[in-house]
């Protein structure tokens, strides 16, 4: 009678936890207002790396790993009209950290990203060099199971991460020559 009490509860906890989840791709998408962007920009950005991220095991935690970051990054460059297949303006990603909680009711992640914007035709000059740490918190209201609050605020994280860029490149302003942000 005791282990079958016991084979329950583990059972309910195995329920209310279950395995852990990497973050999704669309759930990352910042879809917010399309910003104006400096003309040389537009339709003209390539994402020709990201990096740093992690594969999610599904017996511990929910990482961000790079296929889902690139895609997300992908997509909302794509709504923004920034996306090329070839441009002349290469963008790199790199996932600095992510730190998350190890338990609580609110879980903070904090994601810091370093994007590196280069001009193709310009050898490779750099146009934009900037980490951006985008935090956001998933509460025991938005999911009960720790596990999924977890991806929650990673996703969360990540499109904040992504709207960061998103705001940085609309300050951009680039004339020949001259590539600086809008004061």
């Amino acid at each position: 009678m005791r282990n079958a009490r016991i084979l329950a509860v583990l059972a309910a906890l195995f329920y209310l936890t279950g395995c852990a989840s990497g973050a999704k791709m669309g759930n990352m998408v910042y879809d917010g207002q399309v910003k104006p962007y400096d003309a040389a920009l537009q339709n003209n950005v390539d994402v020709t790396n990201v990096s740093g991220g992690e594969e999610t095991n599904p017996a511990w935690t929910s990482e961000i790993d790079n296929d889902a970051f690139a895609g997300a990054l992908k997509q909302t460059l794509q709504k923004q009209g920034l996306l090329a297949g070839s441009g002349r303006y290469q963008l790199e990603a790199l996932l600095l950290e992510v730190d998350q909680p190890v338990f609580g009711l609110d879980f903070e992640v904090t994601t810091h990203v370093k994007y590196i914007l280069t001009d193709r035709e310009n050898n490779g000059a750099v146009v934009l060099n900037e980490t951006i740490i985008a935090p956001y918190t998933a509460t025991i209201g938005d999911a009960f199971a720790a596990i999924k609050r977890l991806r929650l605020a990673n996703e969360g994280s990540g499109k904040a991460n992504i709207q960061g860029l998103v705001e940085k490149l609309s300050e951009l302003q680039i004339q020949p020559g001259n590539i600086s942000l809008a004061q």
